[in-house]
């Protein structure tokens, strides 16, 4: 699996928040060897910056398979979170597909 693209909205992109990333999302790479090429652009922001209380954060996955793509999508209080929630539902969608 190839990360092409790694974004962030309405917030600093750090160079930890992208380690994390490529870490967690390249644990996949396994499941994603027989698909070729396997790209996938991620998105980690803040939904916006009028929030009463606290942060609320979100990551996106758009993974792009041969014939189709893989979308998920997360929000949670806690950046990392949604990033580990996001790896599980892409990691769900990817064994799903194999067995058909």
């Amino acid at each position: 699996m190839r990360i092409t693209e790694i974004k962030g909205t309405n917030m600093e992109l750090t160079e930890a928040i992208k380690q994390y990333v490529e870490k967690r999302l390249g644990s996949l790479a396994d499941i994603c060897a027989k698909y070729s090429p396997c790209d996938a652009a991620v998105e980690v922001g803040k939904t916006s910056q009028h929030h009463q209380k606290g942060d609320v954060f979100y990551a996106e996955v758009n993974l792009v398979l041969p014939g189709s793509n893989i979308r998920a999508t997360s929000t949670k209080d806690d950046l990392y979170a949604a990033i580990d929630e996001v790896r599980d539902d892409v990691k769900r969608q990817l064994v799903d597909r194999k067995e058909r």
